[in-house]
């Protein structure tokens, strides 16, 4: 566990991180929900454990990170702002509009520091897996992570990145699960969906290393990070964080109605307002 100047450097980008998704969503759609819920785990990512050379962004020994969950690309532009790549100002300035490098989904071609593409879900893991059984082989010692959406989890192709995973002893391979209950339109315990639950027992099965915390405590988060064993061991790691989705914002929180959407100006104010409270004491 860090110091408690780092945990409460943490927690203030995290909560700014907040304000700069919710200030970015009064100009463009936003995926808002899982923006929120995922952030404390994102800010703990890029500013306390991927191992990164902001003068080398192709570092060999760089930590790797996917975002399998696409849409969250806002949390992720300015996750790694915040971390030294690149501009807020100029995700302000261009994010959604014809051209920019900051568009919906993320492109690694257009943004340096970016491991992979993303958009079309149940594929970040798959992925990972690759570069993670790659890694193993060329001897390397860094660590590939990636967020996943719950919702997501429905996906075949995830299954088998997992059951790849633990058959090539890919202990370099993290799996972070932004578990807000809440997919793009309904609940994903619900009657009519792919009910994931029990999520911990069907990882474990397929042979990984679990950990389940709050995915909203800083503390918790960065326990759990600190936990992960060396890239060179041989049982990938999942780390299911239970989230609340539009996490810090009452008219937000635990709702399918801002899986996306554009703030006014009034909703804004009272949501900047009210994600003070996630500012964990």
């Amino acid at each position: 566990m860090p110091d408690k100047a780092t945990l409460e450097r943490l927690k203030d980008q995290a909560l700014e991180m907040r304000k700069l998704i919710l200030k970015l969503s009064t100009k463009t759609t936003v995926h808002l929900g899982g923006d929120m819920s995922m952030a404390d785990m994102m800010t703990a990512l890029y500013m306390y454990k991927m191992k990164k050379d902001l003068t080398q962004e192709k570092w060999p020994g760089r930590d790797r990170f996917v975002l399998s969950k696409g849409h969250g690309a806002c949390c992720l532009y300015i996750a790694m702002a915040m971390a030294g790549y690149g501009s807020v100002d100029e995700i302000f300035e261009t994010y959604g509009q014809y051209g920019s490098r900051y568009g919906q989904h993320p492109c690694k071609n257009q943004n340096p520091g970016m491991d992979a593409s993303s958009g079309s879900l149940g594929q970040g893991l798959s992925l990972c897996a690759g570069m993670a059984l790659a890694a193993k082989l060329r001897g390397d010692k860094h660590h590939v992570f990636t967020m996943l959406g719950d919702g997501e989890l429905a996906e075949g192709s995830i299954w088998e990145g997992v059951m790849m995973a633990a058959h090539y002893k890919l202990g370099n391979l993290v799996a972070l699960v932004d578990r807000n209950m809440i997919a793009l339109s309904t609940p994903t315990e619900a009657d009519n969906g792919m009910r994931l639950e029990p999520l911990a027992d069907k990882w474990k099965a397929f042979g990984w290393n679990v950990m389940v915390i709050d995915g909203n405590c800083m503390e918790e988060i960065v326990e759990a990070l600190d936990s992960i064993p060396e890239a060179d061991t041989d049982i990938p790691t999942v780390i299911i964080g239970n989230t609340i989705k539009g996490y810090g914002v009452s008219f937000m929180e635990n709702t399918a109605n801002w899986h996306h959407g554009v703030l006014s100006a009034e909703q804004l104010e009272v949501a900047l307002k009210e994600i003070e409270s996630t500012r964990q004491k």
